[in-house]
């Protein structure tokens, strides 16, 4: 039981790794789409502090995406080895908290995407992500903020997936 255990575990370690990363890239990826022709690693590499802001937001924002769905991930895998990992309970199980998780990454990069387009429409005097380009930190705060305050309402819609699936 202990080595099962601690296999399940490192199973569980190297899926939140790789689903980490791959996250993260999207992530940034997506960033690179919606910032207007702005080249995030020529700025981050000038030294660009703000830039630098949206990108730490991004992540960060991702981060408590995945780590929900990877919480759920790890529920799922828990109730599977109770009804039998290999049983149709088990796999309907770990199928469901794989569905989880790609849909919270999916879902934290839509709405990242969709809240800093609707901020762009709110403040149409303000041109952010030229003025991310400027090196303004004070909209880079704004923008991180709004960021991070969409993961956390995504995050909290991740774990009432887990809730109703698992």
């Amino acid at each position: 039981m202990l080595l099962e255990n601690a296999i399940v575990g490192i199973v569980q370690l190297v899926v939140a790794i790789v689903f980490a990363v791959v996250a993260l890239y999207i992530g940034f990826s997506v960033l690179g789409k919606i910032s207007k022709g702005m080249d995030e690693e020529k700025e981050l590499a000038k030294g660009n502090v703000a830039v630098g802001i949206i990108v730490a937001a991004v992540f960060v924002a991702i981060a408590m995406v995945v780590e929900s769905g990877v919480s759920g991930l790890s529920a799922g895998i828990s109730k599977a080895l109770a009804a039998g990992l290999f049983s149709a309970d088990g796999m309907i199980t770990i199928g469901l908290a794989f569905f989880q998780l790609i849909a919270g990454i999916v879902l934290a990069v839509g709405a990242i995407y969709l809240a800093l387009n609707i901020l762009d429409k709110l403040t149409s005097g303000v041109e952010e992500f030229e003025e991310l380009k400027k090196g303004n930190v004070a909209v880079a705060l704004e923008m991180g903020g709004v960021i991070i305050a969409v993961a956390w309402i995504i995050q909290s819609g991740v774990i009432g997936i887990t809730a109703a699936l698992i």
